[in-house]
């Protein structure tokens, strides 16, 4: 049977390029869209441009164009879309219903996979307001793709590593700490952590897989389900080092994040530092990840694709030594 066309909407972000290269990887014939907004920004079309050199096709469009996103999804069997959806970054979720739109009138997408990648915003109902619109915008582009019966595939990947893991999970840096950590509760909610091209291989692997049709693939792999304390254990093991660590109990976390609105706190706006915080509370002090069970409406990928050497935590750390 012959690979499906994919075309990956937000090609040159954090994700989406890990996308394209394992759709290539894995022999799909692989579209990238090029939007003409891109203007002077040399770095994504250099990176479009190694696309192309690698194999994937160019295709223009814009969201300010319905036929011109009519006419790309035309092209193809696979819809992925990766737009930011966190607030540090930009906020661009709801953009996604004019791609819905786009794939109901072109008639022909076998697979739409929209932008999520990270917690399942199914189960975040309840989550704290700073932030909750990521969830909620979430939502909405799974009712618009359900309203529409175009066929769908969530992914829900977690954590990335490059955000969680190196930093041992510490607020203001992406590099580990030296000699002190703070803890966030008992540390012994169990977490998820992603190689981010392990969540790309996992993503491509589902879209002419019927067993994943209208279903969420949770990415759970074992080796990767570690608490907050294991996390920093497996670190001073690596590096032979005994770390002085500081617990922060939930009321102490819920007040900082209450009073995150100072304007050199971690290089952002107060909006993206409050958001950024109740996530790290939902994963750390909730265990949303980790605190249900998988049901009829979902796979775990590890399980469905043992195939797939993922990338254990232990080796993610290694990478920082």
């Amino acid at each position: 049977m012959s690979k499906s066309k994919i075309l990956v909407v937000g090609g040159t972000g954090y994700i989406g390029k890990r996308i394209v290269k394992a759709s290539l990887a894995q022999g799909h014939p692989t579209y990238v869209l090029m939007r003409r907004e891109i203007g002077y920004d040399i770095d994504k079309l250099q990176m479009l441009l190694s696309f192309k050199e690698q194999g994937a096709r160019l295709v223009e469009g814009s969201f300010s164009d319905h036929q011109s996103l009519v006419d790309a999804v035309k092209q193809v069997d696979v819809v992925i879309c990766t737009m930011s959806g966190v607030q540090f970054r930009s906020h661009n979720i709801l953009l996604q219903l004019k791609l819905v739109d786009a794939i109901k009138e072109a008639g022909n997408i076998k697979r739409f996979l929209p932008s999520e990648f990270g917690m399942d915003p199914s189960r975040m109902g309840h989550s704290l307001e700073y932030g909750k619109e990521t969830f909620e915008d979430k939502m909405v582009i799974r009712k618009a793709i359900e309203d529409a019966k175009i066929p769908y595939t969530y992914i829900s990947a977690n954590c990335f590593g490059g955000y969680f893991v190196g930093n041992l999970s510490q607020l203001g840096s992406l590099m580990p700490p030296r000699d002190r950590v703070s803890i966030f509760g008992d540390g012994n909610q169990k977490v998820v952590f992603m190689d981010e091209d392990d969540v790309a291989t996992y993503t491509i692997k589902t879209v002419d897989d019927s067993r994943m049709l209208n279903k969420t693939l949770y990415l759970r792999p074992p080796k990767n389900n570690v608490t907050h304390n294991q996390l920093v254990e497996k670190w001073e093991k690596l590096t032979n080092q005994t770390f002085e660590k500081v617990h922060i109990s939930a009321q102490d976390f819920l007040a900082s994040i209450k009073g995150a609105h100072k304007p050199s706190f971690l290089g952002m706006d107060e909006k993206a530092i409050q958001a950024g915080l109740a996530r790290i509370y939902h994963i750390y002090y909730e265990g949303c990840l980790m605190n249900f069970k998988i049901g009829n409406e979902g796979e775990e990928a590890s399980k469905l694709y043992p195939e797939v050497q993922y990338t254990s935590v232990d080796e993610y750390l290694q990478r920082y030594l």
